[in-house]
């Protein structure tokens, strides 16, 4: 049997953004394969709304937001219009795949290993506060009203930065992209952290306890292997209502219900190594829900900003907008590339042989792209209607657009110089379906 995990480094060097073993690799090609129809329908639902909302037919818009489908869940916290059942019912979707892709990185992926978790963690951690410090900073110059939305600007977009890297990057390396999807998954970790401490009001303590039995329930049978629908949604069901009452946000229950899901089911073949398990099985069957229909329809809904008799000077040197636009842009890029430089100096590593500080350039610009998590803290921080709220969006849109710019920019110059490199260099398949980069000594 062919080894496919990559050889060990020699002693005393270490390399950033080593390329993953052959079966993470494939791994992470289904997943760019469904994120990247994801985010082309993402793109579809945002383009949508921004033209319904400032067509002659706007107000319909803004009144298929506000309809309320069921006026009779009050005691429940549940009379909650389109645009909030979006925002938190199809985004706890989203966030069910996210817990599951953590459990994941943490158990069998990239993150289980303390070496290879440090530089996703550190950049995005970077990733984040750099772009909330900027924020921050022109909050406070322009007066600190709006510092409540300090973190809007920290989210990275998964599916619309994949998007686009699948369109501009096809032949980047693949320990680059990787690299990108670890990065936004620790940055959707941190992101749901901060919703539920800072974005969290009129708390309930017993709904939220309450909410403990049906993830238990739901965690007791999926590690007991049992995947019946008929009872594992209901209890998803629950456990989001219970957690949506206590005044936490309800996407947070995603998350927990996701972590309860085992991610390897033994042994395989070979006695060594461990077969895929429940988590990747329902991830399988929940991505392309989330990418394909969950996303793009809070999309839809969520970015629709009226620009009608907007004053357009008022709006680009609002402290919001700014703070939100330099973050993305700017402290992204500074955060991350920073942090990655400085972990590199400090620990004496160097960049993988088939990696540049270009490329990592790139990458930063497109972790730029904030658009589904930021506009939720958007919403969460200042509402989905008013001057403040449309601001936000028309700044989260205006800041991904040009991250996505300039990372096309960078990105598909040296997609050029890796293309004409694999045109000289064609990789073989073995019979066994496995790249030899991934099996010759060094590779």
């Amino acid at each position: 049997m062919t080894d496919q995990t990559p050889p060990p480094e020699p002693r005393g060097v270490r390399r950033l953004f080593a390329r993953t073993s052959w079966p993470e690799a494939r791994f992470l090609a289904d997943v760019l394969r469904t994120e990247t129809v994801g985010g082309v329908l993402l793109l579809l639902g945002a383009v949508a709304a921004l033209i319904w909302a400032n067509s002659p037919w706007g107000d319909a818009y803004t009144e298929l937001g506000r309809w309320v489908p069921w006026s009779g869940g009050e005691a429940l916290h549940l009379d909650l219009d389109l645009t909030a059942w979006a925002a938190d019912g199809l985004l706890a979707i989203f966030f069910f795949v996210v817990g599951l892709e953590l459990k994941r990185e943490f158990v069998a992926g990239e993150l289980r290993d303390p070496r290879r978790a440090a530089l996703p963690v550190v950049a995005a951690i970077g990733g984040m506060v750099v772009p909330a410090l900027i924020y921050v900073g022109v909050s406070v110059a322009g007066g600190g009203e709006g510092v409540r939305g300090w973190a809007i600007p920290t989210a990275t977009d998964i599916a619309f930065a994949l998007a686009v890297l699948a369109v501009i990057g096809a032949y980047l390396p693949q320990g680059l992209r990787a690299f990108l999807l670890t990065l936004a998954v620790v940055d959707d970790l941190l992101a749901i952290t901060i919703i539920a401490i800072f974005y969290t009001d009129d708390f309930s303590v017993l709904p939220l306890l309450g909410s403990l039995v049906p993830i238990a329930l739901f965690g007791l049978l999926v590690q007991r292997r049992r995947t019946w629908w008929w009872a594992l949604i209901p209890l998803a069901l629950v456990a989001w209502t219970l957690v949506h009452s206590s005044g936490v946000h309800a996407t947070v229950a995603g998350v927990l219900l996701g972590f309860t899901v085992p991610v390897l089911a033994g042994k395989g073949g070979d006695g060594r190594r461990p077969r895929p398990g429940l988590a990747e099985h329902l991830e399988h069957k929940w991505r392309p829900i989330s990418a394909g229909f969950a996303v793009p329809v809070f999309a839809f809904f969520a970015a629709g900003v009226s620009l009608r008799g907007a004053d357009l000077g008022a709006l680009v040197t609002d402290p919001i907008v700014l703070g939100v636009v330099l973050g993305l842009v700017v402290g992204k890029c500074v955060g991350i590339v920073g942090s990655t430089f400085l972990l590199a100096r400090f620990t004496r590593a160097s960049l993988d042989d088939d990696i540049t500080w270009s490329d990592l350039l790139g990458v930063s610009f497109l972790a730029g792209i904030g658009f589904t998590v930021s506009l939720l803290i958007g919403e969460l921080a200042f509402g989905s209607d008013g001057v403040e709220g449309d601001n936000v969006k028309a700044a989260v849109l205006a800041g991904s657009l040009i991250s996505a710019l300039l990372a096309t920019v960078v990105l598909r110059k040296r997609n050029k110089v890796y293309r004409a490199i694999a045109l000289k260099e064609q990789v073989d398949l073995n019979q066994d379906g496995v790249p030899d980069v991934y099996q010759k000594p060094g590779g």
